[in-house]
């Protein structure tokens, strides 16, 4: 897959890798591998790593094609903790960095493989790079996540998700204090039109609901309490964005660099902290 961009000026002066990731929503690690591997293309030259971006420049990337199928790799992934396991499922604490599953163009840990790796067989119905997926958080997501470990638990826990009598509950940090402090964000989600690795707030998107507390103010940033009534791909990065206070560190949504760079955070403060 071969795509251009152009740097937009949130991103001028950021640090090659950091600012595509930003800008492709994917981690740091990830494009780190494609700068260094020479996709990454400036005036027709490869771009490194550690190169600094100016807003307006043109960027030709080319996302080297994975096999198929997809392969699950058992290798362990550090971090990754246990909470809970019984004879259907395991409940996991993910961390930063790890996919939930293999995709094209991840190249990266994933919580199948780390499962896998540590002994764990997973019979369920599905893509085997899928297996006992019933959910997922962001790459850069921490968190809480439930995998299946047998097809009664699949089947059940499936349903749960698409019936929405799954209650999620994740802590995240907003760029400065939503008004009102405790509020609800009813707007439909969908892909962004001129960007298709990013969603936006458009008309004709899935209905999203998103409640939310703010617990702490920090002066520029607050810590806010989110239960999510739906469960759209990014939906709590792009409602808070809409609101233009979108997570500390989110570059792809708006955050500003400044303060991520000033947190030390090269993805958003998004932490998915229970799930019942």
């Amino acid at each position: 897959m071969s795509e251009r961009i152009v740097v937009e000026e949130a991103y001028g002066g950021t640090r090659a890798d950091a600012g595509l990731a930003g800008i492709l929503g994917i981690s740091r690690s990830v494009a780190a591998t494609l700068l260094s591997e020479g996709h990454v293309l400036h005036r027709g030259k490869a771009l490194g790593k550690s190169a600094k971006l100016a807003a307006g420049d043109v960027l030709d990337i080319s996302v080297p094609e994975r096999r198929d199928p997809l392969e699950v790799v058992e290798d362990p992934v550090e971090g990754l903790n246990i909470l809970l396991d019984d004879d259907d499922f395991v409940v996991v604490d993910k961390p930063v960095g790890v996919a939930a599953h293999p995709s094209p163009g991840w190249v990266g840990p994933t919580v199948v493989g780390g499962l896998a790796a540590a002994g764990y067989r997973i019979s369920t119905s599905g893509a085997p790079e899928r297996a006992g997926i019933v959910h997922r958080l962001d790459v850069g997501t921490s968190g809480v996540m439930v995998v299946a470990k047998s097809e009664r638990a699949y089947t059940a826990l499936k349903r749960a998700f698409k019936e929405r009598t799954v209650d999620k509950i994740y802590h995240a940090v907003v760029q400065g204090l939503p008004d009102p402090l405790t509020g609800t964000i009813d707007a439909p989600i969908g892909r962004h039109p001129g960007h298709d690795w990013r969603f936006a707030v458009i008309e004709d998107g899935r209905p999203s609901v998103t409640h939310y507390e703010v617990l702490e103010a920090f002066g520029k940033a607050s810590l806010v309490e989110v239960h999510l009534e739906t469960g759209r791909t990014h939906q709590i990065r792009v409602h808070f964005s809409a609101l233009r206070h979108p997570c500390a560190g989110d570059l792809t949504y708006g955050a500003d660099p400044r303060l991520a760079a000033n947190l030390g955070l090269t993805r958003q403060w998004l932490h998915a902290r229970d799930l019942a």
